[in-house]
């Protein structure tokens, strides 16, 4: 692919966004490329027009339908799945359903060398981003997605800052130990901050609805497929809010965060990243024979059956085949998984637990900061200085994805 003047597809899923749709907007038209549709499908289960809890929901779904209409854009394509008798129906719900139908819709017009951004309402991004992400595409034309850097403003709100930068923080940690173990999966599924060309979404088979999490399982489907750019020159600044629309991420993960609950979104010793980093190189050895592995319990409670390697050594003519085999059978999903597995036998203080990786591997950065990290606490030190390590982090990780992107062309 060349994307010599590829055409931007923005694929937003929007549900009770009447009060962020207008700044989205404007966003959308600020822009310095030009060449961009947006689909945006207003969307909401339809038996929550009956229901008294969901019924604000409904009107102001309503609201920002009525809205998009009166802009009357011919590069606007507004789908219609909250109006009465337009909602889901059954099971099939969702923001992941939701996106799926719009960036279908999109696959049905598109040519194979355009792009889609999505994106979520409360979403604010400069007026170069989507010039930007045309550029990163054009000097890595094999890549089958990007993974747009992104960074929470914060707001008025302090709850809501404690609680956003507390998940930040945990995010960036555990990306930051996966690119140290090398993984593969070494990126940030956000929902605001996925890109990809149409020919990789096509070759994909398009994205699977998951009702919580789509963005993970879709960027583990696409880096599997291929090349996952992580770096951009220009953020994404998606909005710091309690939110429920999804069964987990990052709306929930604050508003259980806010309780004093964070046991679903621990900081996990990096010790255990090096046991996953230790059972990689176990993959090579793999291909000759079967041998035991540090992970063989977790393996065998996980797939019913520790000798999982037999089968993938049968279809893959070499070692390389097979190591990537390895990786596609141990994905992101099971990493997360033995984390949560491993942990969950003797859990630690989030605090201690990122402090004793600091020390370990950023000694030097933390003179940069100024307070005792030692001394952190997510619940009680004042939000300056979370702000600031998380800043800390972010410096780190963008050193990290720079370098990333050499060799991917």
């Amino acid at each position: 692919m060349k994307y010599d003047s590829p055409k931007i597809y923005v694929a937003l899923p929007a549900m009770n966004e009447m009060e962020n749709i207008a700044a989205f907007m404007d966003c959308i038209d600020a822009q310095d490329y030009r060449e961009i549709e947006t689909f945006i499908c207003v969307n909401q289960p339809d038996d929550w027009w009956d229901n008294p809890e969901k019924i604000n929901i409904c009107e102001n779904n309503l609201q920002t339908l009525e809205y998009l209409v009166s802009l009357s854009s011919t590069n606007l394509h507004v789908i219609d799945r909250c109006s009465k008798g337009n909602g889901w129906k059954g099971k099939n719900y969702g923001v992941g359903q939701a996106r799926k139908v719009v960036m279908d819709e999109i696959a049905k017009i598109a040519d194979n060398d355009d792009i889609i951004v999505c994106l979520d309402a409360d979403t604010h991004f400069n007026l170069n981003y989507f010039s930007s992400i045309v550029r990163n595409f054009q000097k890595h034309p094999k890549a089958v997605a990007l993974s747009v850097p992104y960074y929470h403003p914060l707001n008025e709100n302090p709850d809501a800052n404690r609680q956003i930068l507390h998940y930040e923080i945990y995010m960036r940690y555990y990306a930051l130990n996966l690119w140290r173990i090398e993984s593969p999966y070494s990126f940030t599924a956000v929902g605001s901050a996925m890109v990809l060309p149409i020919w990789a979404y096509k070759a994909m088979g398009g994205i699977t609805p998951h009702k919580s999490g789509e963005d993970f399982y879709f960027m583990q489907k696409l880096r599997k497929y291929g090349e996952v750019l992580t770096w951009n020159n220009e953020k994404v600044y998606p909005a710091a809010r309690f939110s429920d629309r999804v069964f987990f991420g990052t709306g929930p993960a604050m508003i259980k965060g806010s309780t004093g609950d964070w046991g679903s979104y621990p900081i996990y010793p990096f010790e255990l990243f090096d046991k996953v980093g230790g059972f990689y190189d176990f993959f090579p050895r793999l291909f000759v024979k079967d041998i035991e592995t540090p992970l063989d319990d977790f393996i065998s409670e996980k797939f019913g059956n520790k000798n999982i390697w037999k089968p993938l050594r049968e279809n893959s003519k070499t070692k390389e085949q097979f190591v990537k085999a390895c990786h596609q059978k141990f994905d992101a999903l099971r990493v997360l998984q033995y984390l949560k597995w491993e942990n969950s036998k003797n859990p630690k203080r989030d605090e201690s637990v990122f402090y004793g990786y600091m020390k370990e591997f950023h000694i030097s950065e933390l003179k940069n900061l100024s307070f005792d990290l030692a001394e952190m606490d997510f619940e009680k030190s004042p939000i300056k200085q979370l702000d600031e390590l998380r800043d800390l982090l972010v410096r780190i990780e963008e050193g990290i994805q720079i370098n990333s992107i050499s060799g991917i062309v």
